[in-house]
């Protein structure tokens, strides 16, 4: 059982590292009573050869073995039997001649080990299923909480997430997580909890991640992170990774802000422990731009995009290297300097193959920089030869594929082709659907089909696809993300089209709600929310709840200053209006009761956009 729990770092080598001799064995003594009897073995009486050398000397028999040390000493023939075994193959036969001599109790740890083993090849998921519930049954027999129980749920967890049994998975993960609480309070050396504990965090996360639930995810990590923190050295390589594996997850869920002190807590330690031109600070550069790129310092994203592409020449990583270049030529448009952007991708196009994605990727970004100059023709050009190109890769990379459609589907929309980005978009979302891990994808995919078919006068087609991306979004990224706000934002210009100002004010109410949090009051789209609902409000003829919004809006305009003089004076005047049509509203008349919040499914999800969709909103 000591080896069991010591041999391991987050339970992979548990199956990759051979056994010591000088150690217990897998299947220990302690745990299955093991009595090795050196003696065992029969050694011929070597007088025996020459019985008739004494005439009178009888035969002797050899000692008789008693029944239960024979057993014994069977059952740690077989246990070294098994424990010797390499491969799966080894491993499987010399269990099935372990089969009967121990009981399924005694087998629990061997059919673990079987489990792991078959689980990180990756080839058969329902034999590793087998092993799994197999060890589960003998090592959870008594109802007792165990490490080797912990670490069955937890294989049980890991190959249900590679089965896509998200749910299983999870709850089988939960109880994993519950039995090792349970242990940390009854006093097990945290040495022995701490590599499991870590292994279920890190599958937690991975699960969450595929069900959409990316917020959720975070936390996992963070206890990762935690684990790796009370583990390690100060500064270890394994918390660079560490702190990088977070970095990512934040800017999954376009938290760019929160991800900044991680990537550079990890480009601080591999700068410290590998050097400044290893591969991984390459990676952490790399990722900074694009957090860089996030937050809108495209300078700031340039400079460590050039920084990793030295590395990486300097490694002759050439692939990483095209997408650095790629990703430099997309930070050069955003500082619109188009013609450097155009020339860094002619320049990568020869390096790439006819038919490969990477060369749909940059004729993709060049198309973006012909666009911002007005050269539709050519920008059209590459965006055909692209798309004949990602059409052969749907099953292939379907994931790339359908990110590189949405871009596309972005550029149509500049030039005012929204039919062509509807499209495109529709493909977009028909990949993705096959795809439970992006969930997130599919959302903000869905919030943008909504949008444009606003922008087309399609409002009651909008609608659906507005309830699908905030259902879709709001596991994903949590209640309160900004582009929660925008979803409901653009339900509610939906529902006051189509004179249904009640709804409406319901909507402007939401998006104002989680605006006030994540962006603040005087941010100009929660004062836009906030005119809207003031809007939403006067539609209905409650004239105390439409000026008291305005006043907030008046109020929220003139902290901008002298920056913010017209629309200040708008917002009086419709300040005015409102007054006006207030006092002169006839006294026999009803105003509509206005709502309070909803509590229906629709209208409390929530979901946030990827930020194409913030930008599309915000135009």
């Amino acid at each position: 059982m000591r080896k069991l729990s010591n041999s391991i770092s987050l339970l992979s080598l548990l199956i990759r590292r051979k056994p010591n001799p000088s150690s217990s064995t897998f299947l220990s003594k302690s745990h299955f009573s093991f009595n090795h009897d050196s003696s065992f073995l029969i050694r011929p009486n070597k007088f025996l050869t020459t019985p008739f050398q004494y005439i009178n000397t009888l035969v002797q028999n050899p000692p008789q073995i008693p029944s239960r040390q024979r057993k014994i000493k069977e059952k740690s023939q077989l246990e070294e039997a098994f424990e010797s075994a390499e491969t799966t193959e080894e491993m499987l036969n010399a269990f099935k001649h372990m089969e009967g001599a121990f009981d399924e109790r005694e087998l629990g740890l061997a059919s673990l080990k079987i489990g792991l083993k078959i689980d990180q090849e990756g080839e058969d998921p329902e034999k590793a299923l087998f092993f799994a519930n197999r060890a589960l049954k003998g090592l959870d027999s008594d109802n007792k909480p165990s490490l080797p129980v912990a670490m069955a749920l937890q294989l049980l967890g890991s190959v249900n997430y590679g089965l896509n049994r998200f749910s299983d998975s999870l709850g089988y993960l939960n109880k994993a997580n519950r039995v090792l609480g349970r242990l940390q309070d009854e006093g097990v050396s945290v040495g022995d909890v701490r590599p499991v504990l870590h292994a279920v965090q890190l599958e937690m996360a991975n699960v969450k991640t595929a069900m959409g639930r990316r917020e959720e995810a975070l936390e996992n990590l963070k206890k990762c992170l935690e684990i790796k923190e009370m583990t390690f050295e100060e500064d270890g390589v394994e918390l660079g990774k560490g702190n990088r594996d977070l970095a990512e997850a934040y800017v999954a869920v376009l938290n760019f802000k929160e991800a900044i002190p991680f990537c550079l807590k990890a480009l601080e330690i591999h700068q410290k422990r590998l050097g400044q031109n290893s591969v991984e600070v390459a990676h952490d550069r790399k990722l900074l731009g694009i957090i860089y790129s996030g937050l809108e310092e495209h300078e700031k994203a340039l400079e460590q995009n050039v920084l990793a592409q030295r590395i990486l020449k300097n490694w002759n990583l050439n692939s990483d290297l095209l997408r650095a270049e790629i990703d430099a030529a997309n930070m050069m448009i955003a500082l619109g300097r188009y013609d450097e952007a155009v020339g860094t991708l002619k320049n990568v196009v020869q390096q790439t193959d006819k038919d490969s994605e990477t060369r749909a990727l940059v004729l993709v970004s060049m198309a973006k920089a012909l666009c911002n100059q007005e050269k539709y023709a050519d920008c059209k050009r590459c965006l055909e030869i692209s798309l004949g190109i990602l059409d052969k890769r749907e099953q292939i990379s379907p994931v790339e594929v359908s990110e590189a459609y949405s871009e596309i589907s972005m550029q149509y929309e500049t030039m005012s082709e929204f039919e062509t980005a509807i499209s495109l978009l529709k493909r977009t979302l028909a990949l993705l659907e096959k795809l439970p891990q992006e969930q997130h994808s599919e959302g903000s995919v869905s919030a943008r089909i909504g949008w444009l078919l606003l922008l087309t006068g399609k409002v009651q087609q909008a609608i659906p696809y507005l309830e699908s991306a905030a259902e879709r979004l709001k596991d994903s990224f949590g209640p309160k993300h900004f582009g929660v706000g925008y979803i409901y934002n653009n339900l509610g210009a939906a529902y006051l089209e189509l004179d249904r100002p009640q709804s409406a004010a319901q909507m402007f109410a939401v998006a104002k709600d989680i605006m006030d949090v994540s962006l603040g009051p005087h941010h100009v789209d929660t004062i836009e929310a906030c005119q809207n609902l003031s809007k939403a409000y006067g539609e209905m003829r409650s004239y105390v709840l439409a000026v008291e919004f305005q006043q907030q809006v008046i109020d929220a305009w003139e902290s901008h200053g002298a920056s913010a003089e017209e629309e200040l004076s708008e917002a009086r005047r419709l300040l005015e209006q409102l007054k006006k049509k207030a006092r002169d509203a006839s006294a026999n008349e009803s105003p509509m009761k206005a709502l309070p919040l909803p509590h229906t499914p629709a209208a409390s999800r929530s979901s946030q956009p990827e930020i194409s969709l913030h930008k599309s909103m915000t135009d």
